[in-house]
């Protein structure tokens, strides 16, 4: 006797493949629900969170030192260019004082030392640009000075302009303060027309006596 079954063959597969589905469904839950009775998954989550707050503190860390290093470099930069400068300023000063070095010898050489007190050693008169008179003065103070000078100077212009006598007069750029000896340098302004003959300087002390006076040619 042969039995055969009343379910067509789709259908019997269609059984089948939902009992599996049934079964892994099953299992799936019973691995989870384990895991959550184990207490897997609650620690797997503490440590990502774990992990995400080292990540971001290792971040912040990383922007510290990043900010800390540009710092260190701009201190560096600037520290560079401030010895740049500080380089070039010690030049100009070498430079300044061989100037008043071989200036010193050059007036001493002009006039003997004689007599005592604020004496002006030496003037030299330069036309420069058009409508402008240079000058260089160099006063002292022969011997072991044992003060300061303090005071002021001015120098007197005497010439012609347009063919008449022309005077004027000009008042020293700063005041004067030195004990041995003090270089003075500048240029004034002098009026379309007129001719410089001779140019006087004189050096006042605070009272306003005349302490040295000194005439030159341009």
């Amino acid at each position: 006797m042969i039995v055969r079954s009343h379910l067509p063959w789709p259908l019997r597969w269609a059984v089948i493949a939902a009992s599996l589905g049934f079964s892994a469904a099953l299992a799936l839950w019973a691995f989870e629900f384990g895991k959550e009775i184990a207490g897997l998954d609650r620690s797997s989550r503490q440590e990502l969170a774990l992990l995400r707050q080292e990540v971001l503190a290792l971040r912040e860390a990383n922007a510290r030192a990043r900010a800390v290093a540009d710092t260190a470099e701009s201190l560096l930069k600037a520290e560079k260019v401030a010895q740049e400068q500080l380089g070039l300023q010690l030049r100009r000063l070498e430079a300044d004082k061989l100037a008043l070095q071989a200036d010193l010898g050059f007036f001493e050489g002009l006039m003997p030392v004689v007599g005592q007190g604020v004496q002006i050693r030496g003037m030299q008169l330069d036309e420069g640009t058009p409508g402008e008179l240079r000058y260089r003065l160099l006063l002292m103070q022969p011997g072991r000075a044992s003060s300061d000078f303090s005071g002021r100077w001015e120098l007197l212009l005497q010439g012609t302009r347009e063919g008449r006598p022309w005077t004027a007069t000009h008042p020293g750029e700063r005041l004067l303060q030195f004990r041995q000896y003090l270089r003075l340098e500048g240029g004034v302004e002098i009026p379309q027309g007129a001719v410089i003959r001779t140019a006087r300087a004189r050096v006042y002390d605070p009272k306003g006596s005349l302490r040295a006076e000194l005439s030159a040619r341009p």
